[in-house]
C-alpha cells in the first residue's frame, strides 16, 4: 500500500522549496527507475507492481525499501495520466563539483533555461552525443523537477550537471584552452563555418537568449540558418531543438576532420 502520507509526500515534491527540505525527487516509468537502478543514485523508496518487482527481479540491494503496490494506488501518487509500474523517491544526490580542468571537446552552459521540458530534452541529447559536462546558470530550472527527470528519459543518471554563475565557467573555459561558442540571430552559419575543435556552447533562454552581461565571454557567435521558401518562417526554433542541431553539427565537422586526417 501506498499511504495517504506517502501520496501527500511524493506530491509536494512538485516543488522545489519541499525537494530541498525533504531532499528527495521523483522518478516515475519503468525505463527511467530501472535506469536510476543501474546508476549511483540512492533509491530511498520503490514502489511498484509484482509483476515489476518479479520480472526485474527487484530486491533490497537496488533501494532501501520496496514495497509492493497496484496499479490504482501509483496511479493517485503519480505526476502522470498514465503512469506505468513504478515510481521511486529518491535521494538528492550531493552537488557535483566544478573539475579543475574541461578535458572533453565539448561542453555546454545552459543560460537561464526555464522551460523543465526543455532542460530534460536537453540532458537527453547531452547523454546521446557524449557531453561529459552541462553547466547551468543558477536560475535554470531545477533538474530534480518531475518534468525534467521525466523528459530526460534516465539521462540524468549518465550526465554531470552542475549550477554555476557563467564568471567561474568562463575562467574554467580559460585555463582549459577552450573556445565559447554562443547561438545568436546575427552568428555565423554553423553550415558554412568551421566550428572550434574543442568548445564551451551556450544556449540562451528561450525568450531572451543569451544575456547580454554574459556576451563578453563568447569568442564566437552561430546561428541556424532557416531554409524556408518564400521567407515565411518560424519566428524561432526550441532552445533544445537548436542544442540537438548544434551538437550534431559539432560532432560531424569533428568525425569529417577525423575522417580526414586517416586519409
Amino acid at each position: 500500500m501506498i499511504s495517504k502520507n506517502t501520496i501527500k509526500l511524493i506530491h509536494s515534491l512538485s516543488q522545489k522549496k519541499y525537494r530541498k527540505k525533504e531532499n528527495l525527487f521523483l522518478v516515475e516509468g519503468d525505463k527511467n527507475v530501472l535506469d536510476v537502478i543501474q546508476s549511483k543514485i540512492n533509491i530511498i523508496h520503490l514502489f511498484a507492481t509484482q509483476s515489476f518487482i518479479t520480472s526485474n527481479k527487484i530486491n533490497s540491494n537496488h533501494a532501501q525499501e520496496v514495497t509492493e503496490a497496484d496499479t490504482a494506488e501509483i496511479k493517485k501518487a503519480s505526476f502522470q495520466k498514465s503512469p506505468q509500474n513504478c515510481i521511486a523517491l529518491c535521494e538528492i544526490p550531493p552537488q557535483n563539483k566544478l573539475p579543475g580542468k574541461l578535458e572533453n571537446n565539448l561542453s555546454l552552459f545552459l543560460d537561464g533555461i526555464q522551460d523543465p521540458g526543455n532542460l530534460g530534452t536537453i540532458l537527453r541529447i547531452s547523454d546521446w552525443f557524449g557531453i561529459e559536462y552541462i553547466f547551468c546558470s543558477p536560475d535554470t530550472a531545477d533538474i530534480f523537477n518531475p518534468k525534467v527527470v521525466q523528459s530526460s528519459m534516465g539521462s540524468i543518471c549518465r550526465t554531470q550537471v552542475i549550477y554555476s554563475p557563467f564568471e567561474k565557467i568562463y575562467s574554467l573555459a580559460k585555463s582549459s584552452n577552450i573556445k565559447i561558442t554562443g547561438t545568436f540571430l546575427e552568428g555565423e552559419n554553423i553550415y558554412a563555418e568551421m566550428l572550434p575543435e574543442r568548445t564551451l556552447l551556450i544556449m540562451g533562454n528561450e525568450g531572451n537568449g543569451i544575456r547580454k552581461e554574459n556576451e563578453y565571454g563568447v569568442d564566437k557567435k552561430i546561428m541556424i540558418p532557416h531554409f524556408a521558401i518564400n521567407n515565411n518562417k518560424a519566428e524561432s526554433l526550441n532552445v533544445a531543438v537548436a542544442t540537438g542541431i548544434v551538437c550534431s553539427e559539432f560532432r560531424r565537422q569533428q568525425l569529417a576532420g577525423m575522417l580526414f586526417e586517416m586519409k
